[in-house]
């Protein structure tokens, strides 16, 4: 994240003593990214955070892959993926490389039984339909519908659901999620044509400090394992913290729309971006205004990036027979654009009250055999007349 921020107590000089009025020193971590170059916090905690009692079991997680060099462009029915009562158990990938994965997830229950990392990959959670609480070891944020998480790898958390009827779409990312740097001036600050800024961010807020010891089964997911590790103190034990790797969130209702008087390629979209894929928020907004407009957009070859649209919600212009939950796969190497009719439906609209999120990456996608299942079948000759 590229802003400072801190919760809690520190001291005021870091790597020097901090001592705990019950006695004894509170304990330094240093949470970063990229050895000691990258973005990092300082976070100072009740417990040692080292303290590994036993390793119950490790199991692979890996996505069985169903096609791995995609040429078809596909239409995944997202609703159609059953929900299931656990958390992590819900969550299914359904594109991926060696960049990311790009997943569904449809958890009844809040994870409360255990805690969670992802050792490997910062995570975005787009929250479709579902309300709670991200609690972290870095402090909690309240997220409702539209609302986009960034989680941090390595990051200690547990998610609380209000009810039982849960829809998130979720990308997992190698290398960390970051603001585009052309919405930022040297320094890090969002310039005023940035379609947000600092102000839209949902912190970390109720910093809470456990101070059980006991028996505290952490999974922790790398390189395709899943391992369940049992940790001997409270795993949110931080007493405070300062830095700017944390996790926060974003809402898609606080992304302005870029408009112009003929129709605006996909970076005037663009929300958070990585080494190897950007991340887009389609959004209501009003339609270009030349007299001679055309608002659908143009076709384009995909030539470097494969191309994959999550329907949120209104209505999908370009498109012929989208409902909510739906994903396209538009890969490299395939030209597309709108549907039959689309474009000339288009004529002479003014607004659009579409919501999507986009995610272009560098690299193919390969299909595993969950999404598969929830394939429509024929969407790749859908642009046949």
């Amino acid at each position: 994240m590229p802003i400072y921020h801190k919760l809690g107590n520190i001291p005021p000089k870091r790597h020097t003593q901090f001592e705990n009025p019950n006695g004894g020193l509170y304990y330094e971590q240093l949470f970063g990214t990229e050895g000691f170059h990258g973005h990092s916090s300082l976070l100072y905690e009740v417990h040692r955070p080292t303290q590994i009692k036993e390793i119950l079991r490790s199991y692979s997680v890996e996505p069985k892959i169903a096609i791995g060099k995609n040429i078809k462009s596909l239409l995944l029915k997202g609703f159609e993926l059953k929900p299931q009562d656990d958390f992590l158990e819900s969550r299914k990938a359904l594109l991926v490389n060696k960049d990311c994965t790009i997943g569904l997830a449809a958890p009844r229950k809040s994870l409360t039984e255990y805690f969670y990392k992802n050792a490997d990959s910062d995570e975005m959670i787009f929250i479709h339909k579902g309300k709670g609480i991200l609690r972290t070891m870095m402090g909690n944020i309240a997220f409702e519908y539209g609302d986009y998480l960034i989680i941090p790898r390595g990051m200690i958390y547990q998610i609380q659901f209000e009810n039982e009827d849960n829809r998130l779409f979720y990308v997992e990312s190698f290398t960390p999620f970051y603001t585009p740097k052309r919405y930022k001036n040297e320094s890090g600050q969002h310039l005023e044509h940035s379609p947000f800024c600092e102000r839209d961010f949902k912190l970390p807020t109720d910093l809470e400090t456990h101070y059980e010891k006991g028996d505290f089964l952490i999974k922790i997911k790398k390189e395709g394992m899943m391992h369940e590790v049992v940790y001997a103190a409270h795993p949110f034990d931080v007493i405070g913290w300062d830095g700017y790797n944390f996790p926060y969130g974003f809402s898609i209702h606080n992304f302005e729309p870029i408009t112009g008087r003929v129709h605006q390629p996909p970076p005037v979209h663009q929300t958070f971006e990585t080494t190897n894929f950007v991340v887009c928020s389609f959004v209501p907004r009003l339609y270009d205004y030349h007299p001679k407009s055309i608002p659908a957009p143009y076709n384009h070859s995909n030539i470097d990036s494969d191309e994959v649209l999550y329907y949120v919600a209104g209505d999908f212009m370009s498109r012929n027979n989208i409902e909510q939950g739906h994903i396209t796969l538009h890969p490299k190497g395939i030209p597309h654009g709108p549907a039959p009719g689309a474009m000339e439906r288009s004529i002479g609209k003014t607004v659009t009250e579409e919501l999507a999120v986009m995610v272009d990456t560098f690299h193919p996608l390969m299909v595993t055999e969950e999404a598969m299942g929830i394939d429509e079948g024929h969407y790749y000759k859908s642009w046949v007349e």
